[in-house]
């Protein structure tokens, strides 16, 4: 897959885009796209969608060995992502491309999210620990991480003194950082966790109706910082979901609320402009799932081999962890990868 020949220059950040989590196929795929990268183009950095503060231990293992394969791979991915064997092959063979290796001449790994399950947000205790040592309050992660928090703004600490001070600490620390000339790259990280992390309890405390609208949002910005402190380092690969890596406008129905917010795509792309390039990824058939050939008259039935089309129309996805590209967003995006038939796992 050359994909360089569609860019005029080297991307600092190509996002390659999967419209399903999971799936070893499409892991598969990824992986082979970024070995390539690394030999013919000069990429040093993987990012992928999961928790920046678990990608750290996974970092250390590809750089220096440091840890079991098995335990890094299981500890080191947030969302239960460990279990995919794609993923354990990715770190397999980071190290393997590391060993015996010159620092400046190995790969890396990141995760750019933030530390945010479907259930939780962590704790900050651990990021600013990290920036402050004992000079950090005392903080209870079972009061912060509580399940009861992300439906019942009620239950949540984020707005409580104590979550205010926190987050007067955290923009101190994060202030005295850009004092420094040369400040270290992990402590700006864990910085920007944090901030962020602060500001997502804060929002998980609104009791308005803007309130998930605004727990996405500022998800996405978390991303978009990280990815944006990634492209200082060098030419990275973003490997996430579709609605995350996309110029244009994301959007969810949750219940009865339809949420729109601008994504990381859409703010990393308006800060790199053409050292931004996104692929997305479309998908025939997921057969395991329900998924079967799509219909003609659907961006993916016209790349599935069907005959021309006048007009491409949006497709509808039986399985709600499929989500099916847009037409609409085809002038966003710089080129669709397409994978016919996606096999049992």
């Amino acid at each position: 897959m050359d994909v360089m020949k569609m860019f005029a220059g080297r991307p600092r950040l190509l996002g390659l885009g999967e419209p399903t989590h999971g799936d070893n196929n499409l892991l598969d795929l990824r992986n082979r796209l970024f070995r390539r990268l690394v030999e013919r183009e000069g990429y040093r950095t993987i990012a992928l969608e999961s928790d920046c503060l678990k990608g750290l231990t996974v970092d250390d293992y590809v750089t220096t060995g440091e840890g079991d394969l098995d335990e890094v791979v299981r500890n080191g991915f947030s969302h239960e992502w460990g279990h995919f064997q794609g993923n354990c092959d990715l770190v397999r063979w980071m190290r393997a491309h590391n060993e015996g290796r010159p620092h400046d001449g190995q790969v890396r790994f990141a995760g750019f999210d933030g530390p945010l399950e479907i259930s939780a947000a962590a704790s900050p205790r651990q990021a600013l620990t990290a920036l402050a040592g004992d000079a950090v309050p005392q903080i209870d992660d079972d009061r912060w991480t509580n399940p009861a928090a992300m439906m019942d703004p009620s239950q949540s600490i984020g707005r409580s003194p104590e979550a205010k001070e926190l987050r007067l600490l955290a923009d101190d620390l994060a202030a005295e950082l850009e004092t420094q000339p040369h400040p270290d790259e992990r402590a700006l990280l864990y910085a920007r966790t944090a901030v962020g992390l602060l500001r997502y309890h804060h929002w998980m405390a609104d009791p308005s109706p803007a309130r998930l609208q605004r727990l996405t949002a500022q998800r996405d910005a978390m991303m978009a910082a990280n990815l944006l402190a990634l492209a200082d380092r060098g030419p990275t690969l973003v490997y996430a979901h579709n609605s995350h890596l996309q110029r244009d406008r994301s959007t969810m129905q949750m219940g009865d609320q339809h949420l729109s917010w601008w994504g990381t795509g859409a703010l990393v792309s308006a800060k790199l402009g053409p050292q931004y390039a996104f692929l997305a990824t479309a998908v025939g058939t997921i057969h395991e799932h329900g998924v079967g050939a799509p219909p003609p008259d659907t961006l993916e039935g016209h790349l599935y081999g069907l005959p021309e089309q006048t007009a491409l129309v949006a497709r509808q996805s039986p399985w709600y962890g499929y989500a099916p590209l847009d037409p609409a967003n085809l002038p966003s995006i710089d080129g669709v990868v397409f994978v016919r038939d996606v096999t049992s796992s």
